[in-house]
C-alpha cells in the first residue's frame, strides 16, 4: 500500500512543480508526525497533505483529512519549524492534495485545496 501513496505522492509533487512550487522536502517524519512534501510558494512555506481514494462509497480523499489529521499535520509542522528555525517567519499554509477515484478517465487528476484549514 505504501507503493501507491508513493505514487500519488509523486504525482502531487509534479502538478505542485508545475504550478510553481518548489518541493522542499518528501515524507517528513518526526515525532509529532508526518508530512507527505512541504514546498515554498513565494513567501510562503507549505504544508501538504497528499490523499487518494479509490472506492467513491467512502467519504472524499479531502474529507479524509479531518480534524485529528490536521492537528498531527500542525504539530509535525512545529517539529519542522523548530528545526529549521530561519523559517520560522515565513507564512505558511496547510495545503490539501485530492485524487479521488475515477469516474470515466485514466488518468489520476488532483484536486488542489490551498489553505485547506488553518493553525
Amino acid at each position: 500500500m505504501k507503493a501507491k501513496g508513493d505514487s500519488f505522492e509523486r504525482l502531487a509533487a509534479r502538478f505542485l512543480l508545475s504550478k510553481g512550487l518548489k518541493i522542499v522536502v518528501r515524507n517528513y517524519r518526526c515525532r509529532g508526525g508526518e508530512i507527505d512534501l512541504i514546498a515554498r510558494h513565494g513567501q510562503h512555506l507549505v504544508f501538504v497533505e497528499v490523499r487518494s481514494r479509490g472506492n467513491p462509497r467512502f467519504s472524499s480523499a479531502a474529507a479524509s483529512v479531518d480534524l485529528r489529521k490536521q492537528r498531527k499535520l500542525i504539530r509535525a509542522a512545529h517539529y519542522y519549524l523548530q528545526q529549521h528555525p530561519e523559517l520560522a517567519t515565513c507564512p505558511c499554509r496547510f495545503d490539501v492534495i485530492a485524487f479521488e477515484p475515477p469516474q470515466s478517465r485514466a488518468e489520476k487528476v488532483p484536486t488542489w485545496i490551498p489553505g485547506a484549514f488553518t493553525n
